[in-house]
């Protein structure tokens, strides 16, 4: 299983851990955790279509640099920019926007001490969040290393 995938089981988990009267704090935690899913989804596919996916095309310290080159906040007004991500194919688009979303969440439950948030609106989250990732894996190579190397790399004119 991807590291992507158990983030989002470790969500779920979070989110259903309290039977009766949820937590807080796991509510928080499995909203923030399903942002890191989507996170660590776009990084493993910087570093698969810039350096490779397969262990016997790549040096491992390159896919790591390329993994670790994706930055939250870069990315974040990449993905914002509408003029450029509307040309990308429709699930780049809806995962640009999600990512979006999903970090403002992030932010909110991790540094916010007023958020409260309900069950079913983190399990909602965290299934859409499911549909994504599985929709952004099925588009073409050819744009979903066109999409790494937009998010990755400054944009010159």
């Amino acid at each position: 299983m991807a590291y992507e995938q158990r983030l989002v089981e470790a969500a779920r988990s979070l989110a259903r851990i309290d039977k009766r009267k949820p937590r807080r704090a796991n509510l928080s935690r499995a909203a923030s955790t399903a942002y890191y899913a989507l996170f660590h989804c776009l990084a493993q596919n910087c570093a698969d279509m810039l350096v490779g996916g397969s262990y016997s095309s790549r040096t491992t310290r390159a896919w790591n640099q390329a993994y670790r080159a994706l930055q939250h906040g870069n990315t974040r007004n990449r993905c914002r920019n509408k003029e450029i991500i509307r040309e990308f194919p429709q699930d780049i688009q809806e995962f640009a926007k999600i990512f979006c979303e999903m970090q403002a969440q992030r932010n909110q439950a991790d540094y916010d001490p007023r958020f409260v948030p309900y069950r079913s609106e983190v399990t909602g989250d965290i299934n859409r969040v499911q549909m994504c990732i599985d929709r952004f894996g099925k588009v073409s190579i050819k744009d979903r290393r066109a999409f790494a190397v937009y998010v990755l790399l400054p944009l010159r004119g």
